[in-house]
């Protein structure tokens, strides 16, 4: 059968930067064999040898930062700020995921007649299934945890952003993990992600994407028992109560919707206002949004990038019809993907551009009577990744925290990522845990392990 490759397109000018040859089923088994060899191997090694090379990675990945940025603005279109901070995300999660691995403990259990001591042991093979629209850091939210917890990662990356992917594959080389330790295989979600799922010899699949494609994968690994870990969808809201304060409020939305030109799974795109400000936080917000720089993602004053391709363009612009309500942004004209910011002002809780996720910027504003229709209109989602919300009382905040059903809330910010602490979703938002103190126990099993001191 003749190679496939796939066309790499620069966002901002739709234009082909490189094409990649895609992996077959049969180079995807012949990877998991390899990998299986280097992982009993990796397993093997001193925790401090392993801590140690895990962390010469990233000083490589550090050494390399601006190169990475660069490669992320030309495959996805991200600007050049944003570029250079996903790079730093992923240095800083193997320094941190290299802290784990001389604390990966077990635990000695009270048992009579006996000792009963715990032992984390690796999985084996991971196959981590990274998205588009982060290529570097979520590739990394995968990869560094379960290499540090003794495993092997075979990383896809999404058909449009394999650039950065494989240049990290070549970094480590070049920071001495062992050969076949790390792979990336390019490909399509249908050829080379299926062979991945479904191969006996991965212990585990990390999938980043849409909640349609995460239940099939689920399907996949049910039938397997394989075990999973998903970061899906979101419809995140942000809620505005009337005693915040607005112009705080007002100026942090937009980039709370904005970056990465919206196409964020924790993007805040319900923006939620208690009804007696409504008016005047509109009145903060339309400024806010119009004087967002959209344009050339390698300008340093470009706040915001172009999408990722036609196909998502076509996609956002389906859901704000002609003669919309709305406030508007600007973006460029002529070549590349480019769609202005925009904000919906007249639009019913219950319409699509209200409750589907759009991954792309476009927000809607709806407004609210108390703090029990704000809960209502929050949870009135099938998703719960993420959450913003703006208030000076300390007790509302507890209160709506705890009431809101989402697995990443922000009390007067929009931060929701941090390599630190813990990060999913609720309901079809996802499954699982990734980031934080306890991720390296996602990649491990428990094994527990009785001895008799009884003659």
């Amino acid at each position: 059968m003749a190679d496939t490759h796939h066309d790499v397109l620069d966002p901002a000018t739709g234009e082909v930067v490189r094409t990649v040859r895609a992996t077959t089923v049969a180079e995807v088994d012949a990877a998991a064999a390899r990998a299986t060899r280097a992982q009993v191997q990796w397993a093997a090694a001193a925790p401090a040898d392993r801590a140690r090379l895990l962390r010469r990675f990233a000083a490589v990945v550090d050494d390399h930062l601006e190169e990475l940025a660069r490669l992320e603005v030309l495959e996805a279109g991200h600007t050049v700020g944003n570029a250079r901070w996903e790079a730093g995300n992923v240095r800083d999660l193997l320094d941190y995921a290299a802290g784990g691995v001389e604390r990966l403990n077990g635990r000695q259990i009270p048992v009579p007649g006996g000792l009963n001591v715990t032992i984390l042991e690796p999985l084996g093979v991971v196959g981590v299934i990274a998205p588009w629209n982060f290529p570097m850091p979520i590739a990394a939210w995968g990869t560094a945890p379960a290499l540090a917890a003794g495993n092997a990662v075979l990383l896809k990356p999404a058909e449009t952003t394999p650039l950065t992917a494989l240049r990290l594959a070549e970094l480590a080389l070049v920071a001495g993990l062992p050969e076949h330790l790390f792979q990336v295989l390019p490909g399509a979600g249908d050829v080379t992600g299926n062979a991945l799922v479904e191969h006996p010899g991965v212990a585990k699949i990390v999938f980043t994407g849409s909640t349609r494609v995460g239940k099939s994968i689920m399907a996949t690994c049910a039938d397997r028992v394989k075990r999973l870990t998903l970061e899906l969808g979101g419809k995140s809201p942000n809620i505005v109560f009337a005693d915040a304060d607005l112009d705080a409020a007002a100026a942090a939305t937009p980039m709370s919707f904005l970056d990465n030109s919206g196409q964020d799974c924790c993007a805040r795109t319900r923006i939620l206002v208690q009804a007696s400000v409504y008016d005047r936080f509109l009145d903060l917000l339309a400024p806010a949004v119009e004087s967002v720089v959209v344009g050339d993602p390698s300008d340093e004053k470009t706040q915001m990038g172009p999408l990722i391709s036609r196909t998502q363009l076509e996609r956002v612009r389906g859901y704000v019809p002609d003669g919309a309500t709305a406030i508007r942004g600007t973006a460029p004209d002529g070549p590349g993907f480019w769609f202005p910011p925009t904000v919906l002002t007249d639009i019913a809780p219950d319409a699509p551009a209200a409750c589907e996720e759009i991954f792309g910027p476009v927000a809607a504003v709806i407004p609210f009577e108390d703090e029990e229709d704000a809960v209502r209109l929050a949870n009135a989602t099938e998703y719960g990744l993420s959450g913003s919300l703006w208030t000076r009382d300390v007790a509302r905040a507890l209160r709506v925290s705890r009431a809101v059903r989402a697995g990443n809330l922000s009390v007067n910010s929009h931060s929701s990522v941090r390599y630190w602490t813990p990060f999913g979703g609720y309901k079809q938002s996802g499954l699982g845990r990734e980031l934080g103190p306890d991720a390296l126990t996602a990649f491990t099993e428990t094994k527990n392990v009785f001895i008799s001191t009884e003659a």
